[in-house]
């Protein structure tokens, strides 16, 4: 506990000292600065209390009117004489609107008219004439297709078929340039030409002598075929 005071009393004294020290800086610089301040204060009142000189007042010259020109009109406004303060009256000089020129001594000028540029030619340039001209197209027309020639003759033809086992005759009838039926007119074969019935009507249906094989009567028709062949080469045109 002793040791803490005495900690305490020392903390004290040093502040002590410290506050002493800047009091003691501050005196000094008052002091040696006061009796400038003292001046500066003496010499802004003088500053103060300075009235400035009143200006002379500026006279206003009044010019004459020139020869040949109209009287001038006269105004008078108030001046105030900053010394006396009473309103002094001066004469204003207002120009005329209405006044008359001097006859001009200067000789005229001839005036020289400058020759007016005659306008540019306008260029005209035709489409035409710079685009290539476009290749005519043809429009043909083509002529209507003819029917096609018949290829045979009207009318009714027989022709003959022969085979290892018989002949055989076809009768062929055109009718408008077509086959228009087929028929076995003579069978004379060693077999029934009824096994190759079914061929006669594929030669209208086909417009054609080419028939269809028949198995097992081969020979038959081949002579069919045969006769059919040659009936149509009589028809032909």
């Amino acid at each position: 506990m002793a040791e803490n005071s005495s900690n305490k009393k020392v903390a004290n004294s040093l502040v002590a000292v410290s506050c002493a020290a800047v009091l003691a800086v501050y005196s000094a610089g008052y002091l040696r600065t006061r009796s400038a301040a003292d001046r500066f204060e003496v010499q802004a009142a003088e500053r103060r209390t300075a009235i400035p000189a009143p200006s002379e007042p500026t006279a206003v010259p009044v010019s004459e009117p020139a020869a040949g020109l109209a009287p001038a009109a006269v105004s008078h406004t108030e001046v105030t004489d900053v010394r006396s303060s009473e309103p002094v009256e001066k004469p204003i000089v207002i120009a005329s609107a209405e006044t008359t020129p001097e006859p001009s001594s200067v000789s005229p000028v001839a005036v020289v008219e400058a020759p007016v540029p005659a306008p540019a030619p306008e260029l005209t340039v035709k489409i035409a004439e710079l685009a290539p001209p476009l290749p005519e197209k043809k429009i043909e027309i083509a002529a209507p297709a003819l029917p096609p020639a018949p290829k045979w003759k009207d009318g009714t033809y027989l022709g003959w078929g022969t085979s290892r086992h018989g002949d055989i005759q076809a009768a062929v009838v055109i009718e408008n340039g077509r086959i228009a039926s087929a028929t076995i007119a003579q069978c004379r074969t060693r077999y029934s030409c009824d096994v190759i019935d079914k061929l006669p009507p594929q030669v209208a249906q086909r417009q054609s002598p080419d028939v269809d094989y028949v198995s097992r009567a081969t020979q038959s028709a081949d002579a069919f075929y045969y006769a059919v062949v040659e009936a149509l080469g009589k028809a032909k045109n």
